[in-house]
């Protein structure tokens, strides 16, 4: 099924590169291994060739799948526990799948709410693998290099996340602004308007006295 030179993913490992096919006598039984180069984080997999369909081995995509994953990259974030604890396994157990769409709304997701409500620690790190693990096999898919495909996912996120908050947000911001210094110069204009109708009244009286006085 697989042959030497073939790119492949791995679930939860990434993209990588058949570099062998041998047999291995195992337990007196013999079987024939597939030994899979992985770049992104430079790891070796040994995969028995009968269960590469158990543990969910394919091919990497093509071309022209990249758009279909653009638009999961790009659509609006789905509904995700509210729990840490079941939010971090609900996105572990959508990159075991290996499918490629499920690993880009795990993406999605935990960037757009890594620009709306910032990320823990554990889901900061699930973020960098999960990238790390798209990109690896968008790498071959675009036939770009391993920083090349990294900055290439990056943009099309951020471009995302600022389409997603860029409508209501600033709108929001522009009309604070604009009311504050109309709320300062109300009260400053008041508090002269203030003081020359107390010093009015105080300066008349002043004569007034003086004058009946020397009448008496």
């Amino acid at each position: 099924m697989y042959k030497v030179g073939d790119k492949v993913v791995y679930p939860h490992h990434g993209a990588g590169t058949v570099v062998k096919r041998e047999k291995r006598e195992v337990l007196g039984e013999k079987r024939e291994y597939l030994t899979i180069k992985i770049l992104h984080n430079d790891m070796t997999v040994n995969v028995p060739s009968a269960n590469a369909e158990a543990v969910g081995l394919r091919k990497v995509i093509g071309e022209d799948m990249v758009k279909v994953v653009v638009k999961a990259l790009t659509g609006g974030g789905t509904a995700m526990p509210k729990n840490w604890n079941r939010r971090f396994k609900h996105n572990r157990d959508k990159m075991k799948t290996g499918d490629i769409l499920e690993l880009a709304e795990v993406v999605r997701n935990l960037s757009l709410r890594d620009s709306e409500k910032g990320l823990s620690t554990g889901e900061k790190q699930m973020f960098v693998k999960a990238k790390k693990i798209l990109a690896s096999e968008l790498m071959y898919a675009k036939d770009m290099d391993e920083e090349e495909a990294a900055e290439w996912l990056d943009g099309v996120l951020v471009g995302s996340s600022n389409g997603s908050s860029s409508s209501g947000t600033s709108n929001g911001r522009k009309k604070t602004t604009a009311a504050k210094p109309a709320k300062v110069a109300s009260k400053n204009a008041a508090k002269p308007a203030a003081r020359k109708t107390a010093a009015k009244p105080a300066a008349k009286a002043k004569p007034k006295t003086k004058a009946r006085a020397s009448s008496r």
